[in-house]
């Protein structure tokens, strides 16, 4: 068994350098004796890589896929010295107050690549870590959030096993009080987005940088206004085995209306309605790179370009680092202008709060169902999360109630 204190090596390279399940399991168990040594491992590694094959389509979410079932494989030969085969219910219980304070070996404070080319070879990257904190959490907690996706992922995994003949019991679905895991609410949860004063000192931030440095720049307010206007998810914006987004995916119909065509979760396309003023950052962004005020049918440039080199940006971690550049950038202008609470909370957003801010606006005065298709939402109830009027009129009639009622 391996010590805990030791940090566990990476197992699965990405998508493109997995090759054959049966020589790609032969690599991984020559690379890590301490799984060698396990009856039962190989088997569970051809099999685990067979799964994650079959999730081609989508680095997104073999990428999810990949992370979960890693994490699992590492606990079952290098903690429990076991192969899945032997896993029971409470083996599963184990595992997931593993996963909930992982030892420290284990965690890493940034995100890094698991594998990089070294002499025409790949080669693990010693810095990378099963688990990630954030530089400036006390101490590492598994959300609720990756709690769910951890069933799900898991639940589906054993599942595949059991139908390939290859295990006799899901030990996920055999865990009946998964309450005592995840947390129910009697309550809608928030949907966390950006406030109009912090989105306006973004947008201004980001205009200041474009003017001060538009050869990288340009391409950021671009981006933002993207994420933002049009609610975007940054995978669409990123060439992958689904799509590769182009200028010529904005389009008009017959009446001169612009859209957008997108292609989102699940392989789904859909259109997206360009509004005036996301048209004028179009050709603004158009300009800035010596092409025509509009697209043109059929027109190939990349939606978003590299700025180095040529071809549109292929991973969706360059998007996430171009908008985290720009939080960074405005909460430092927050601070020095004395906004410490709004800077503070713009210190944990994310990407994908853009994307929910935008949404939020929309629907305070666009009908929900037209939101609901911009959006790409799957149904009206997920639009509906961000309708929070009741939220507001219930707070409102509480505001003044007294401690001490008058006699």
């Amino acid at each position: 068994m391996k010590s805990q204190q030791e940090a566990p090596q990476p197992l699965i390279d990405q998508l493109e350098h997995l090759g054959n399940p049966l020589s790609g399991a032969r690599q991984v168990l020559n690379r890590v004796p301490e799984a060698k040594a396990i009856d039962g491992a190989f088997e569970d590694l051809v099999h685990s890589l067979s799964f994650l094959v079959s999730y081609n389509g989508s680095t997104a979410t073999f990428n999810s896929y990949r992370r979960e079932v890693e994490r699992l494989l590492q606990w079952c030969w290098l903690v429990r010295s076991c192969s899945l085969g032997e896993l029971r219910r409470q083996d599963l219980e184990d595992y997931i107050r593993f996963a909930q304070s992982p030892p420290r070996s284990w965690i890493g404070r940034k995100q890094v690549a698991r594998f990089r080319n070294s002499q025409g070879e790949r080669a693990v990257n010693p810095d990378w870590r099963p688990f990630v904190q954030a530089p400036d959490e006390n101490g590492y907690a598994l959300s609720q959030k990756s709690l769910q996706a951890l069933f799900a992922v898991l639940s589906t995994y054993f599942n595949y096993l059991l139908q390939e003949d290859y295990l006799r019991i899901n030990p996920v679905a055999l865990i009946r009080q998964k309450s005592k895991f995840l947390q129910r609410h009697a309550y809608q949860e928030p949907v966390r987005r950006l406030s109009n004063l912090q989105w306006d000192f973004i947008l201004e931030t980001v205009e200041a940088m474009a003017a001060d440095n538009p050869g990288e720049h340009e391409r950021s307010l671009f981006v933002m206004r993207l994420l933002f206007g049009m609610y975007l998810r940054i995978s669409e914006l990123v060439a992958d085995e689904r799509s590769t987004p182009v200028m010529g995916d904005f389009h008009t119909d017959a009446d001169g209306n612009w859209w957008l065509r997108v292609v989102g979760k699940g392989n789904k396309a859909r259109l997206v309605t360009v509004s005036d003023d996301m048209l004028d950052a179009l050709r603004r962004y158009r300009q800035f790179l010596g092409l025509s005020k509009l697209p043109y049918v059929g027109e190939q440039t990349p939606l978003v370009g590299r700025i180095k080199g040529r071809g549109p940006v292929t991973s969706t971690r360059q998007i996430r680092y171009l908008v985290q550049n720009c939080f960074d950038r405005a909460f430092d202008r927050m601070r020095s202008q004395c906004l410490e609470d709004e800077a503070q909370e713009l210190k944990v957003a994310t990407v994908h709060w853009l994307r929910h801010t935008g949404i939020s606006e929309d629907v305070k005065f666009r009908p929900k169902e037209h939101v609901k298709e911009d959006a790409g939402h799957a149904s009206m109830a997920t639009t509906d999360r961000y309708i929070d009027t009741e939220l507001r009129e219930r707070h409102a009639s509480a505001r003044y109630k007294k401690l001490k009622p008058e006699l």
